[in-house]
């Protein structure tokens, strides 16, 4: 009867309508269980260096691989199997890249020495692809109206993961010993990958062509000689032959990637995406509140607990200094998940301008006053709120201004500029923080003072390289000229109405 076919349609519309809405809801937790593990594994391991360099029975500057040998493996994976998750496929190489982090933190966990847990936290840098990965799988799959509020929310946690590692790795240390912050996110990564292998839907998406491997080759090479220096200047000394000769090998293999790339019929980095004026800027951006975020990161737990026999500090122990990085994770956390909600009334450009404001406002209160623990609480949450709104606004930036094609290859880069410009802020911060110490050891205040207010600098420029960036429009947008998919929810609901 014409009633109950009418009825049976409706019900029909209903049942699409619904399990689309859960299927891209169940596909963002996957996404943000794995990539929120994946941000607190960068900061988790920081604040318990000496408790692992006493287990081990290791020195001091060994025990500071445990970090650099994570960095450069992220950093060197993260934009590579981003740009192969376009190519096959993204779902595929997100469940590899879990599965991969799981390994690393199963090895870490069990690591019966220095030497071991180093390799394990190699393994571990293979997870920094969920990044881009988990950016291209919601704007291949989300409805067009839901991703910048799901970017925005997914860089929420990523920025928020980051802090909550300091805060949480006091209290685990406390009552189960430093080998479970390894082995807590092992069992909730691995049920991730799981969850990922049966939940997240194949990306149609896809980028034909091949792996160059000398491109792979030349920028694995210059990202290990730019950031082994960066990281090491503070103990070599940035005047040694050392940190000049690799900081000139970065350069010239630098150059020797970008001439390759540019020359490649299957660049690894499209070097003409690379040179949109909305990406490129974002990019600078990225680069330089990055130096300021991830020096905030570091150091700020350090201030809180130097000994008050010092002259300033509180004494903190671990966990006391994450309570008072709790500000900033709650204002980044809000700051980011509205980000993408008020972008029709509040630009992505805007915001990134406005997120690196804040941080200006932040550092430079750190540096003028830092007597009591409130001061300390309302700086980080001022920058907390800046963090939120630079880290989503940026990312959607360049996810919609590059082709849906080579978003993942664009996101990883912009991550990696971000650790790039981090791994500089905090070269620079350690140099001034420990140029000049007290007879007991410890830096004198004026250290921190004048690191916080270079920091406030550098978030300064980032506010004027946000400046640059192009208005939005339909210019803007270099998936305009390209054809784009359409997204399997796009069609279900297109269906429906």
């Amino acid at each position: 009867m014409p009633g109950n076919e009418s009825l049976n349609r409706k019900m029909e519309i209903f049942v699409a309508s619904t399990t689309r809405r859960t299927t891209y809801q169940l596909t963002f937790v996957v996404l943000a269980a794995g990539a929120g593990f994946f941000s607190m594994m960068q900061s988790l391991i920081s604040p318990v260096l000496s408790t692992i360099q006493q287990d081990l029975h290791t020195s001091q500057s060994t025990v500071t691989w445990v970090l650099i040998a994570y960095l450069l493996s992220a950093s060197i994976c993260t934009p590579i199997l981003g740009r192969v998750g376009d190519m096959v496929g993204k779902e595929r190489v997100l469940v590899i890249a879990l599965v991969g982090l799981a390994v690393g933190c199963l090895l870490a966990a069990i690591a019966p020495n220095i030497g071991v847990l180093i390799v394990a936290r190699v393994i571990q840098g293979v997870g920094g692809a969920v990044f881009p990965l988990s950016f291209g799988i919601i704007r291949d799959e989300f409805p067009r109206i839901r991703v910048p509020s799901a970017i925005g929310a997914m860089s929420a946690l990523i920025a928020a993961g980051g802090g909550l590692g300091i805060v949480l790795a006091g209290p685990i240390v406390n009552a189960l010993g430093y080998r479970w912050l390894f082995w807590i996110p092992m069992v909730v990564v691995a049920l991730t990958a799981v969850a990922a292998y049966l939940f997240v839907p194949e990306s149609p998406v896809r980028t034909p062509g091949r792996i160059s491997w000398l491109a792979t080759l030349l920028l694995s090479g210059w990202l290990v000689a730019l950031l082994l220096p960066l990281s090491e200047a503070p103990v070599w000394g940035w005047s040694s032959p050392k940190v000049i000769g690799l900081l000139a090998v970065a350069v010239v293999v630098f150059a020797a990637w970008a001439v390759a790339e540019a020359r490649s019929a299957n660049p690894l980095i499209d070097m003409r995406m690379m040179r949109l004026p909305a990406v490129w800027t974002t990019n600078l951006a990225a680069l330089l509140f990055g130096a300021a975020m991830f020096a905030v990161y570091g150091f700020l737990p350090q201030f809180v607990q130097t000994p008050t026999i010092s002259g300033y500090g509180f004494g903190a122990s671990i966990t006391e200094a994450g309570l008072l990085m709790l500000p900033m994770l709650v204002t980044m956390f809000v700051a980011g998940i509205l980000s993408g909600r008020v972008e029709r009334v509040f630009s992505l450009k805007a915001q990134l301008a406005t997120g690196s404001a804040f941080g200006v406002l932040a550092c430079a209160a750190l540096a003028a006053a830092h007597d009591e623990r409130w001061q300390i609480g309302v700086a980080a949450g001022v920058f907390g709120l800046g963090i939120g709104l630079a880290f989503s606004s940026m990312t959607n930036l360049i996810v919609k201004s590059v082709p849906a094609q080579q978003t993942g290859a664009a996101a990883g880069m912009n991550a990696n500029i971000r650790t790039i410009g981090g791994s500089i802020g905090a070269a620079v911060m350690s140099s001034i923080v420990t140029g000049d110490l007290q007879s007991n050891g410890l830096p004198h205040e004026a250290g921190y003072t004048h690191g916080f207010a270079t920091l406030a600098v550098l978030s300064l420029t980032a506010v004027a390289a946000a400046l640059l960036v192009p208005t939005a429009g339909r210019a803007a947008r270099a998936d305009d000229a390209a054809p784009v998919l359409p997204s399997p929810r796009d069609v279900v609901g297109a269906e429906a109405k």
